[in-house]
C-alpha cells in the first residue's frame, strides 16, 4: 500500500512541476498602444518612476509574418517597475494619433484590460508627483480599503486606469 500511494504522489508531484514550467518565464509583458509616446514616457517614467529596461524595433516584415500589424513598422520601449528580470514588462508602442481609441469614464465603459494595479511601499512620492504633473486623482481618492491599506485611482495620457495600493497615509 506504502508504494502505491508513493507512485501516486508522485505522479501527482510531476503533473505539478509539469504545470509550473510550461511556460519559460513567469514574467508577463504587457503592450500598450498609446497616442502620444512623449507623454505615455513621461508619465510612465517620471510620475509613476518606472524604469526603462530596453527597446526594440519590429520591421515591415517581420509586423506582416506575425499578424501584429498590417507591415506597419513600429517601436517598442520596454518599462519595468523594477530593473530585474523577473519583473512584468510595460510596453509602449505608438502609431501616433492614427490610433485612437475612446477615452474611459468608469472601468465597465469597455472590454478589455482595464485597470492595472500598482502595490507601493508609501502613497506619498506619488500623491506629491501626480500634483505636480497635474494628474487628478479619480473618484474619491485617497481613500482607505481598510485599516491597512488605501487605494489611489488616476488614469494615464490615454485614459487606461492605473491603481495605487499602499498603506495609509498616515504611516508613510
Amino acid at each position: 500500500m506504502k508504494s502505491l500511494t508513493t507512485i501516486i504522489l508522485s505522479l501527482i508531484s510531476l503533473s505539478i512541476v509539469s504545470a509550473q514550467t510550461e511556460y519559460s518565464s513567469p514574467v508577463i509583458s504587457i503592450g500598450v498602444i498609446v497616442s502620444d509616446l512623449d507623454k505615455s514616457v513621461d508619465f510612465y517614467q517620471n510620475i509613476l518612476g518606472m524604469k526603462k529596461s530596453r527597446e526594440f524595433d519590429i520591421n515591415t516584415d517581420f509586423g506582416i509574418r506575425s499578424g501584429l500589424t498590417g507591415g506597419v513598422p513600429f517601436s517598442v520601449l520596454v518599462f519595468k517597475l523594477e530593473d530585474i528580470q523577473e519583473a512584468t514588462e510595460w510596453k509602449l508602442i505608438s502609431f501616433g494619433k492614427d490610433a485612437q481609441h475612446p477615452r474611459q469614464k468608469w472601468i465597465q465603459d469597455d472590454t478589455g484590460i482595464q485597470y492595472v494595479t500598482l502595490n507601493v511601499k508609501s502613497l506619498k512620492p506619488f500623491l506629491e508627483r501626480f500634483e505636480k504633473g497635474g494628474i487628478p486623482l479619480l473618484g474619491e481618492t485617497p481613500t482607505a480599503i481598510n485599516d491597512d491599506l488605501w487605494f489611489i485611482l488616476v488614469q494615464d495620457p490615454d485614459g487606461n486606469f492605473i491603481e495605487l495600493i499602499g498603506p495609509p497615509l498616515n504611516m508613510n
